[in-house]
């Protein structure tokens, strides 16, 4: 199972007219909700929400609660919880905590920046390590959402500074073209966008003139992992 493969960096950018100049420059709290396949079968659930921290700070979080296969026979759970504040329109890292439970073994990850020294420091419970920092820095968990603005805003091509586990990694997204997709929240003539600069059978569709967040995503790397969109409730 690679339930770490559900939390990869997804997808963003776009061509719209119209209804963008009317959207807001950030986005307001929301909840979205998405059903988890691997190769195909029901595997889990994943609750993304989005609220604000106070002190300019906001939280974005992921739960996935495995319900099938494997996920559900090893009881496995992942939680990812990301602080940021705005950069314009980029959520620039302040925190991220990683934690799977599951019944064979637990994993945690906490990543915190310091931004008065300009360091990143990392801990997965094997000691701190620490890295420079970048501005307009994200990590794995807002990346989705750093994406999609970034789509909804009319860009075609993102680089994007994304802090892993050693260092920050500038990632790049190409608008690949639009096709037809259907998921569970409705039908889509969505945009879909693949990372150009690595081969890890990535691929994901935004509606990005509806969500800040992809309609779908599919990765063929290490498991076939597909998230569908089932509901966005803006709050």
């Amino acid at each position: 199972m690679t339930i770490r493969s559900l939390l990869a960096p997804v997808l963003g950018l776009g061509l719209l007219l119209g209804t963008q100049a009317a959207l807001a420059a950030t986005p307001t709290s929301f909840t979205a909700t998405y059903n988890v396949l691997q190769s195909g079968e029901p595997m889990g659930v994943a609750t993304v929400t989005l609220r604000p921290a106070g002190n300019g700070e906001w939280i974005y979080r992921k739960d996935v609660k495995g319900t099938g296969g494997i996920a559900a026979m090893l009881g496995a759970d992942v939680t990812e919880t990301s602080r940021f504040r705005w950069n314009g329109h980029v959520p620039e890292a302040i925190s991220y905590d990683y934690r799977l439970v599951a019944s064979i073994k637990n994993k945690q990850r906490h990543m915190a920046v310091n931004w008065a020294t300009g360091q990143v420091t990392v801990d997965e419970g094997k000691g701190p390590q620490t890295y420079p920092a970048s501005p307009g820095m994200v990590e794995r968990n807002t990346t989705p959402l750093a994406l999609g603005l970034a789509l909804r805003d009319g860009k075609q091509l993102v680089a994007l500074p994304v802090a892993v586990r050693q260092a920050v990694q500038t990632q790049n997204f190409k608008i690949t073209g639009r096709e037809a997709i259907k998921v569970p929240a409705g039908s889509f003539n969505a945009v879909r966008v693949d990372r150009t600069d690595a081969d890890r059978g990535f691929s994901a569709w935004y509606a990005p003139d509806r969500y800040p967040l992809p309609v779908k995503l599919s990765e063929h790397d290490g498991g076939d992992l597909e998230l569908d969109l089932v509901s966005y409730r803006q709050q």
